[in-house]
């Protein structure tokens, strides 16, 4: 009995440790997984989130871009496109609070989500309120930053099948340049496959599209 009674206090303090190691451990792959700026999820993160939320319920993928960033961090700073960033991804975080989605950023000022799509007229209530959020200024340094975004989305049923994520954000990616080209909050797909000939996962001739990486724009 001393026997086992030794053998297990010296047992436990390396039982304790593995435990911490192994706490520590997911806290850090945890932090891995989300950007150091806005919180949110990272684009390996939010893939795989998105995944798992696409293979059960009606849902839209949407892809948001913020207007004008450029100008932003060339005429206040980059100080001030930072504050820009963290208050969008807040904002992002409040609205997927609200809604049941699941955000994440995927580079520079580009971000996208996974929101509940049961109808189109559900899916217009939830973009025409995530368009509102971002519309609010940003208070910087005393200046007043008008800040907007245009939105894609594209709706994804999972009876059609195992849901091919990249096509999805290629099709959202589409309507979110159009929106932008003409001065709409948002539009949404009419199909999942995309319109254009894409590169790496990024509509041809979009920055990022070479390297497969986000960009400012």
């Amino acid at each position: 009995m001393s026997h086992t009674l030794t053998a297990l206090s010296a047992a436990l303090p390396l039982a304790a440790g593995w435990s911490l190691h192994s706490l520590r451990l997911r806290r850090r792959i945890e932090a891995a997984r989300r950007d150091p700026l806005t919180g949110l999820l990272t684009r390996d993160g939010f893939t795989e989130l998105a995944r798992r939320r696409l293979a059960h319920k009606p849902r839209a993928v949407c892809l948001v871009d913020l207007n004008k960033f450029k100008q932003i961090n060339d005429t206040y700073g980059h100080a001030a496109g930072d504050a820009v960033i963290r208050a969008a991804g807040e904002r992002l975080s409040e609205w997927a609070v609200d809604h049941s989605a699941v955000v994440g950023r995927l580079g520079g000022d580009e971000f996208a989500a996974v929101a509940p799509a049961y109808s189109q007229n559900q899916l217009a209530e939830t973009l025409n309120r995530l368009a509102s959020e971002l519309e609010r200024p940003v208070e910087v340094g005393g200046h007043s930053l008008t800040v907007s975004a245009s939105i894609g989305a594209v709706r994804y049923n999972p009876r059609a099948g195992q849901p091919d994520f990249p096509e999805l954000l290629r099709a959202a990616d589409e309507q979110m340049y159009r929106a932008k080209r003409q001065g709409a909050p948002w539009l949404t797909a009419q199909s999942r496959t995309s319109e254009r000939a894409t590169v790496n996962g990024r509509r041809a001739g979009r920055r990022g599209a070479a390297s497969g990486t986000g960009a400012a724009a």
